[in-house]
């Protein structure tokens, strides 16, 4: 039997390279979450840099001049927002979870009482089976009850440690401050220090991914949080109108974590919100939900094809993936996460992609 080296050269080479990819975008993911703070401050950063060009535009302004400028005000708007919502969230977390049992006791009577009118004659279900449904419903409200429980109980953690979350901000805010104002000196070390080939590959890697991520995560970000404004403006406004809105910056947080995952959106949770709230007799409230909702999604309506230019590429059965596999492994974050690992190895691998990966590894040339 005659091997062809030269053939099973190149594919362990190719293997090679598909492996070293992966092992550097792992190492590269878990240095984000390790420098998260840089990380987050380098995102900032690219979201203000057509303000800070419009000021240098408009004022013939020196970049540093226009980028302390903006600096600023962006401090005060996101510190003055973070210092509110941590005080709020704390307020609304202790309360939900000083009175969690009686909510989902509430839920398991009003489900009891569904059992009780509905008619299972008709379809002909023994007593067990009647038993097994309130047994496992009971079943699925106590593990969301603990579930809920421990989310609360880590986000009150995570507010209370004050000192970390300080010390996170203020690294973020000093590294924003220097990414904006000396962008220019930052990028030519990064340059010189690393060789040309490098440069120019890791550069052309770069573009491309920014371009791509960075304008979707753009986009997104500036439609959950036009979502997560709207519902939270919203749902205090009914507070103060007199309808039984208990937590509104929880809920508006959750509405916005689920509107900015991919295939699902903000209906998910307010559509049976709304009926839940009407079959337990508060129609008026059900009524001004889907209002809401609505005046939502006419918002996002109108922004979305200024913002999101053109579709990523990745079909909704791959992003459903993406969220599958992340939730399975970190869990609730992973459902953020997935989509985007997903969006970046696309990017990555896209030569490999686009020429059949098994057959551009594989196939003899």
């Amino acid at each position: 039997m005659i091997i062809d080296v030269p053939y099973w050269t190149r594919v362990l080479k190719n293997i090679l390279y598909v492996i070293l990819l992966l092992l550097g975008l792992f190492i590269s993911l878990q240095l984000s979450i390790f420098y998260m703070p840089f990380l987050v401050a380098f995102i900032i950063s690219l979201m203000i840099e057509p303000a800070i060009k419009f000021i240098m535009a408009k004022t013939k302004l020196t970049r540093r001049s226009s980028s302390i400028i903006i600096f600023v005000l962006v401090s005060v708007i996101i510190l003055g927002s973070l210092a509110w919502i941590l005080i709020t969230l704390f307020s609304e977390s202790s309360s939900l979870l000083q009175g969690l049992n009686d909510y989902f006791d509430k839920a398991y009577i009003q489900f009891q009482r569904l059992m009780e009118s509905f008619n299972f004659d008709k379809i002909h279900l023994s007593q067990e089976i009647q038993n097994v449904i309130q047994n496992s419903t009971g079943d699925l409200l106590e593990t969301a009850s603990n579930w809920l429980r421990n989310a609360l109980t880590g986000l009150i953690n995570l507010v209370t440690g004050l000192p970390s979350i300080a010390i996170c901000i203020g690294i973020t805010v000093v590294a924003l401050y220097f990414i904006c104002v000396d962008k220019i000196y930052i990028l030519d070390q990064i340059e010189h220090h690393l060789p040309k080939i490098w440069v120019r590959k890791i550069g052309r890697h770069l573009k491309d991914l920014i371009k791509t991520l960075g304008g979707y995560l753009k986009a997104e970000a500036t439609l959950v949080l036009v979502s997560f404004i709207i519902s939270l403006i919203g749902l205090y406004v009914l507070q103060f109108m007199g309808f039984n809105i208990q937590y509104p910056l929880l809920m508006a947080l959750f509405i916005g974590f689920i509107d900015a995952l991919p295939i699902l959106g903000s209906g998910t949770v307010m559509v049976p919100w709304a009926i839940l709230s009407a079959i337990n007799g508060d129609i008026n409230l059900g009524i001004a939900i889907v209002i809401l909702l609505i005046i939502m999604s006419v918002a996002r309506q109108i922004l979305e094809p200024k913002l999101v230019s053109k579709n990523i590429g990745v079909h909704p059965i791959f992003t459903l993936i993406a969220m599958y596999t992340g939730f399975k492994v970190i869990g609730i974050m992973g459902l953020l996460i997935g989509p985007i690992v997903l969006i970046i190895v696309k990017n990555i691998f896209s030569s490999l992609i686009d020429g059949g990966v098994f057959k551009t590894i594989f196939d003899r040339k």
